[in-house]
């Protein structure tokens, strides 16, 4: 699984990034996740508002910081 945070740094793509690495950590999934700051590389997948998340190429959220709940949902 593959899992991009899309944001330039600000405090609520930190945010995001934990709560996916939290979500991670409680289902006990290994994961590759990687924090995205190239606004080219966001707009190649459609996303041009942060944060956002793509698993796996699919757009999950854009524009607000998921809680760890709806990660875990996508993870299922």
């Amino acid at each position: 699984m593959q899992i991009q945070v899309m944001g330039p740094g600000c405090p609520k793509c930190e945010e995001t990034k934990k709560n996916v690495i939290d979500a991670l950590a409680e289902a006990g999934i290994a994961a590759d996740v990687t924090k995205v700051t190239d606004f080219q590389e966001m707009a190649k997948v459609g996303v041009f508002s942060t944060p956002a998340v793509v698993i796996d190429g699919e757009v999950k959220v854009v524009g607000k910081c998921p809680s760890k709940a709806e990660v875990l949902g996508w993870l299922k």
